[in-house]
């Protein structure tokens, strides 16, 4: 049975998730932990559960969920997994970072590129690659069938969608994303995202003000 479970680090509010099932082998998604009270949290987590992280997953490369990378590569000795079409946009946080005063931002280097169509495996978990563009080039999903969820980064959020207005962002693009990737999965799946709470793919087919069904 696998088990998620969601942290909201940094002034950007945005969730870091850690997916694990029950041969205790886990992923770590968008880390966005950037101060030491924030990675102490994740490792704690981790500790307390017993878990062995395998792999460290990225939707996409926006700064607020890149912080933590190179913490969590160093701490668990795992390697990054990125779809190549977001490598300027990582390059590009470094540059970033000072900015929104993220002054000892790390970078960490891609180890693996995520392709569509593939999928990504851990323990007893299988989560299905799902290409995502629009909120950022290379942006990314990750859908398990069998729990019935979406880790959907900033693609799409309860009553909103992901900002378009960045560089390299395209509304068009992301609503097409939407309603081909997202909207085609059953009514009953939960969409865990970068930002705010969980909904399902039948509210906001059904009530989105941003993309329609």
């Amino acid at each position: 049975m696998i088990r998620i479970h969601s942290f909201t680090f940094s002034p950007f509010q945005e969730n870091t998730y850690v997916l694990y099932d029950d041969s205790r082998e886990a992923v770590i998604i968008d880390p966005g932990c950037y101060t030491r009270a924030e990675q102490d949290e994740l490792t704690r987590f981790v500790e307390q559960n017993g878990l062995k992280p395998v792999k460290l997953l990225n939707t996409h490369a926006h700064i607020d969920h890149v912080l933590g990378n190179a913490f969590v590569k160093r701490k668990y000795g795992i390697e990054l997994y990125l779809h190549e079409k977001d490598v300027p946009i990582l390059k590009a946080a470094k540059v970033m970072a000072p900015n929104y005063g993220f002054a000892q931002y790390e970078e960490a280097d891609v180890d693996h590129f995520l392709e569509e169509g593939k999928s990504v495996e851990f323990g007893h978990t299988v989560l299905e690659v799902r290409f995502v563009p629009g909120h950022a080039p290379g942006h990314v999903a990750f859908v398990n069938h069998e729990a019935r969820f979406v880790i959907g980064g900033d693609v799409l959020f309860r009553g909103s969608i992901g900002r378009t207005d960045f560089p390299f962002s395209d509304f068009d693009t992301l609503a097409h994303s939407i309603r081909t990737q997202f909207y085609t999965l059953p009514d009953d799946y939960t969409v865990y995202p970068g930002h705010m709470d969980p909904t399902t793919i039948g509210r906001e087919k059904l009530s989105n003000p941003f993309v329609k069904a």
